[in-house]
């Protein structure tokens, strides 16, 4: 959450249902939303991060996973996918000891 954002405020209900209150409610809290939602900046001194992923499969571009103890971000150039092998064999080799 940005800390530059200025979140609203909310007025004491009148004793008497009024419409122009419940719409002002209505906009403060979609306001409201809006603030605890938007991105912004982040600064800590210690996190804790429990239940990582261990690969990229199904996370929405940005979020940390962690493979083997060492954090990476899931990027769409960039997948790291589950159960990730290759291996390859060319041709055979005969070697003759004299």
């Amino acid at each position: 959450m940005d800390v530059r954002l200025i979140p609203p405020t909310f007025s004491r209900p009148p004793a008497q249902y009024e419409q122009i209150y419940f719409n002002d409610l209505v906009r403060s809290l979609i306001s409201l939303l809006t603030y605890i939602q938007a991105p912004g900046e982040g600064r800590q001194t210690t996190i804790v991060l429990t239940n990582l992923a261990s690969n990229d499969s199904g996370l929405e571009p940005g979020t940390i996973f962690q493979v083997n103890g060492a954090l990476r971000v899931s990027v769409l150039y960039s997948p790291y996918v589950a159960g990730l092998s290759a291996s390859a064999s060319v041709g055979s080799v005969t070697v003759t000891i004299l």
